[in-house]
């Protein structure tokens, strides 16, 4: 017997059109990863709209950026003509045969509804099937566009009424989409219920979303797609965004402040002087979207000729042949469908919908386990509020680099922690206005030539056994690296990332020399966690010790485990070699014997096996047969590598070939927390590296307390 019946459904609902089914059903779907629960998604039956042979949508990024096993729905017109034959039932035997796969590997499974608006009768009925096909929960989706609370009230009691089944059909909660009063918005979040009329007690509100206006930018590329313009020069044309159009109509010294980051110019082609103004702005580092030129005119030779040239190649350049009121009334009225190859957009909204769902009430109703592994998005999750809680001030010595910066902004607006920019104030904040960075008020900005001279005695206390000097400590503190560890050092700051413009040896020897290693550590190492689909492994050491002995592997691992555990991620460490057991003998795999041995009499608390395979370690149909006594079973998550040729090769080729995220290198061993960042590192890359260096900084602190308290 399938006992996946068993697990909880909760079936998405639309009350109205124009609610954004797909972006809140995703969205939920999200918000339960988060919480550590497995789910499945699914979608029975398509829209009648969907174009067969296409991917419908909401699978599509179901299984693309929210990881679920999920098939595709059942055509419409298949569906219709099953329901019209007398055959309902049948159907509903596809519909469980797609899903019993979905149900039998997660605990609660999200159905996304029909919008019964192209069918009313047929859509509706099939709604009313599943729901209790599947014995679900209902969760009505509402628009809050121009609704009041009692409004919202009566359309969810209609909802009751009509899917309730007379009232053996629980309401699990509320989904409120474009909320445009806030006051309705503050009302909701503040009750967290909803009053209504036939239900037994108050509705929990799990959201009540206002439009995020900017997570409605389309691509310049689906701009002109859409609306069949011409591609003159495609420039970043597929990854470039609008957020809003701007007619340039105006004088030059007017038009200078309306072009702001993603603003997508509209101007006829022959107003040469509005194209060379806005391409003046975007040469000081505003990011366009782009140009539209309408009239269907040519550019002068002149103008083209500089919109050719480097940076400005980068924007890309469409044009149409009508005028430009009618070009600016078509782009204000462009669908915000979000194409299947949007993928950016897309993550953007089911992460903004998931961080704001409150799934409390939903996890309440839940009788199963909760997943032990540790999806990514539950990964970030943790992280960010594991900063959060740790309250930390983490110094960026690189303050006028533009990803450093922005960084630094987006993890003071959400508390991440406390940043601390080095450099001149005056350049910041020019680099700042440049690229449309909008500095918070807690960030700080710190000078380094007034506060220099601080440091130069405590450096010198710290390099007197290597002679330090005065004049030499001063030398090196101009080096804004060097003054952001000592501002560590002397506890001035929690921790540090560097590496953005700056190579490993120039962010890690300095804290070598001035933090050193924290005690019972000998080596410091580093570790990548690997952001797989549905799990996260840390490897190491793929950074920092060429070619360990046998001792500094077993450092290496235990320093590893530690971090996992310190992550979130319940350790199984494999200790990876060419051979599994005692399979093999020389050198390599003697050291890793070794290194295994001395794990296991230091920490005898940690699961760890080695030498082992890396496939024996991670596989488990090839663990039973190469391994089949060892205690990692296959589902190893923290790997040890032998050296650091092998564990710097195997972290780019997994990275690289799977194209996953990869955060990291961290930095193992240190008194104080110093995270280098890869030179090609991504604003994101830095935030969640600013994230890890604000709970490392935490857990010292902790470290730090621990034995006062054990003293006492």
């Amino acid at each position: 017997m399938n006992t996946a019946t068993s697990n909880r459904t909760f079936y998405l609902i639309p009350v109205s059109r124009g609610v954004g089914l797909t972006s809140m059903s995703l969205g939920l779907t999200r918000a339960l990863q988060l919480a550590g629960v497995r789910v499945g998604f699914f979608k029975p039956i398509a829209q009648p709209e969907f174009v067969p042979g296409e991917s419908d949508l909401a699978c599509h990024f179901a299984r693309t950026l929210c990881n679920t096993q999920t098939p595709d729905p059942i055509p419409f017109e298949h569906a219709a003509d099953m329901v019209r034959a007398g055959n309902l039932a049948g159907l509903m035997e596809e519909v469980v045969a797609l899903a019993d796969p979905v149900r039998a590997a997660c605990d609660v499974l999200v159905i996304e509804g029909m919008i019964p608006d192209v069918d009313f009768q047929i859509g509706t009925r099939l709604n009313v099937e599943l729901i209790r096909t599947f014995s679900a929960d209902l969760v009505p989706v509402l628009s809050g566009a121009d609704r009041s609370g009692a409004d919202l009230a009566s359309k969810t009691a209609t909802a009751i009424e009509q899917y309730g089944d007379g009232g053996r059909r629980p309401v699990a909660g509320l989904l409120v989409n474009h909320v445009d009063q806030p006051a309705i918005v503050a009302a909701l979040a503040e009750t967290g219920f909803l009053t209504v009329e036939g239900a037994p007690q108050p509705v929990p509100v799990l959201a009540a979303l206002p439009t995020a206006s900017h997570l409605n930018a389309p691509r310049v590329i689906d701009i002109a797609q859409n609306l069949g313009y011409r591609i003159i020069h495609r420039g970043s044309i597929d990854t470039a965004r609008m957020q809003f159009p701007l007619i340039a109509a105006r004088s030059p010294e007017k038009l200078i402040g309306h072009l702001k980051p993603d603003t997508l110019v509209v101007t006829p082609s022959d107003r040469s002087d509005a194209i060379i103004t806005a391409a003046f702005v975007a040469l000081r580092g505003m990011p366009l979207a782009g140009f539209v030129f309408t009239c269907g005119g040519a550019l002068a030779p002149e103008v083209a000729e500089l919109l050719a040239l480097p940076p400005l190649d980068r924007l890309p350049q469409l044009a149409t042949d009508e005028d430009t009121f009618a070009t600016a009334s078509r782009l204000a009225h462009l669908s915000h469908h979000i194409g299947p190859d949007d993928g950016v957009r897309m993550e953007r909204v089911i992460s903004f919908i998931g961080e704001k769902i409150n799934v409390a009430p939903l996890v309440r109703r839940l009788d199963s386990p909760l997943d032990t592994l540790m999806p990514p998005p539950v990964f970030r999750h943790r992280l960010v509020e594991a900063a959060r809680g740790a309250n930390r001030r983490i110094v960026l010595p690189e303050g006028d680099e533009p990803r450093t910066l922005k960084a630094a902004a987006i993890c003071t607006e959400k508390n991440i922690a406390h940043c601390v920019l080095i450099g001149a104030p005056d350049k910041i904040r020019a680099v700042a206005a440049a690229h449309g960075i909008e500095l918070p008020p807690g960030l700080e900005i710190v000078d380094p030539e007034p506060i220099r001279h601080k440091y130069v005695d405590p450096m010198v206390e710290l390099r007197k056994s290597k002679g330090l000097t005065p004049l030499q400590a001063e030398i090196a503190l101009e080096d804004t690296v060097v003054l952001g560890t000592m501002m560590v050092a002397t506890g001035d700051a929690d921790g540090l990332v560097s590496g953005a413009v700056h190579t490993t040896a120039s962010t890690v020897r300095p804290a070598l020399q001035l933090i050193k290693t924290a005690p019972g550590n000998k080596i410091i190492s580093s570790v990548f966690f690997m952001l797989l689909p549905d799990q996260v492994l840390v490897y190491g050491d793929c950074a920092i010790n060429p070619d360990p002995t046998a001792e500094e592997l077993a450092e290496i691992a235990i320093q590893s485990a530690d971090s996992a555990t310190a992550f979130g991620v319940d350790p199984r460490v494999a200790m990876i070699s060419y051979s599994t057991g005692t399979s093999g003998t020389g050198q390599d795999v003697d050291k890793v014997r070794r290194a295994t041995e001395l794990v296991r009499q230091i920490r005898p608390d940690l699961v760890v096996d080695g030498p082992i395979q890396y496939d024996a370690a991670s596989v488990e149909s090839v663990g039973k047969q190469k391994a089949p006594t060892s205690p990692l079973g296959g589902h190893a998550n923290v790997f040890i590598f032998p050296d650091l040729n092998t564990g710097n090769t195997t972290y780019k080729a997994v990275q690289r070939s799977a194209n996953l995220i990869s955060i990291g290198p961290m930095l193992q061993g240190l008194r104080k927390p110093v995270n280098d960042l890869s030179r090609g590192a991504l604003v994101d890359d830095i935030v969640y590296t600013i994230a890890l260096t604000a709970i490392q900084a935490g857990a010292a602190a902790e470290a730090k307390k621990a034995p006062k308290v054990a003293a006492e």
